[in-house]
């Protein structure tokens, strides 16, 4: 008898739990983005030119190690929006812009159900509005957990572009499987995204539970009209006036 109850109390309060849980549909998210800008540097370093190396040591000296962006995602149900948020204020020094990656202001708006995504991407001189599918990544997940922004996370690997690791942090408690940038695919938000060969980390500061209005939801419209497919290929022979750097700008500009 004893055994019986102390199973029901277990049961009545593994319920009792599971009806606590929140699931949440809509709201705003706040992703800072920081690139590590000496591990930027010295990916780019010519190890067989002295002169390089001082060029870029002399680089170091002048900027700081890292360089944080701040992006929000609204989302309601099967849409989201991901755009620039707001500056950030603790930069003492900047960073010119000749030093950053191309794309890295990117607006992108995401209809989950239909699979379908619109992007405004800055790279170069030119603004693209890049409409195609959302990209489709074989995840594998883990069971390592993390907690981001007061969520309990779980790890999932995947990887992009062929050769690109990408170590991603999703919660089930925000149901829309989307993400910063064009990462989507994962059972719930992700919150956290890490791509070491890019130098750069995305992850969640702050969820408000909101009201999004439909006019927050409404995909960019400028830019030169492209899809994935035209942009890796005004890429690639771009590239070839770089080829050193060439496959990290495109695994920036893609993303």
């Amino acid at each position: 008898m004893k055994t019986v109850i102390s199973f029901l109390l277990t049961f009545m309060c593994t319920c009792y739990l599971h009806a606590q849980t929140i699931y949440i549909t809509h709201g705003k998210i706040e992703y800072e983005k920081r690139l590590n800008i000496h591990r930027m540097l010295e990916s780019r370093q010519d190890p067989d030119d002295p002169g390089d190396q001082t060029w870029i040591d002399n680089l170091k000296k002048n900027f700081p190690v890292a360089k944080n962006f701040y992006f929000d995602l609204y989302f309601d149900g099967n849409k989201t929006l991901y755009k620039p948020g707001r500056e950030d204020a603790a930069s003492v020094r900047q960073v010119p812009d000749w030093l950053l990656p191309p794309a890295n202001d990117n607006t992108i708006y995401s209809e989950l159900d239909k699979k379908i995504a619109t992007s405004q991407k800055s790279i170069f001189e030119n603004t693209y509005l890049i409409q195609d599918s959302i990209r489709q990544i074989r995840w594998r997940i883990t069971p390592d957990t993390r907690t981001i922004a007061g969520f309990e996370c779980r790890k999932a690997v995947g990887i992009i572009m062929d050769s690109v690791y990408v170590i991603a942090f999703y919660t089930e408690e925000i149901i829309p499987s989307g993400g910063p940038e064009s990462f989507t695919g994962l059972p719930g938000m992700i919150l956290g995204i890490a791509i070491p060969r890019i130098n750069t980390t995305w992850f969640a500061t702050k969820l408000e539970v909101i009201e999004v209005k439909p006019e927050q939801l409404v995909a960019p419209k400028k830019g030169k009209k492209a899809d994935n497919n035209t942009l890796m290929n005004a890429l690639k022979e771009r590239m070839k006036e770089v080829p050193r750097f060439g496959s990290v700008l495109i695994w920036n500009s893609m993303i």
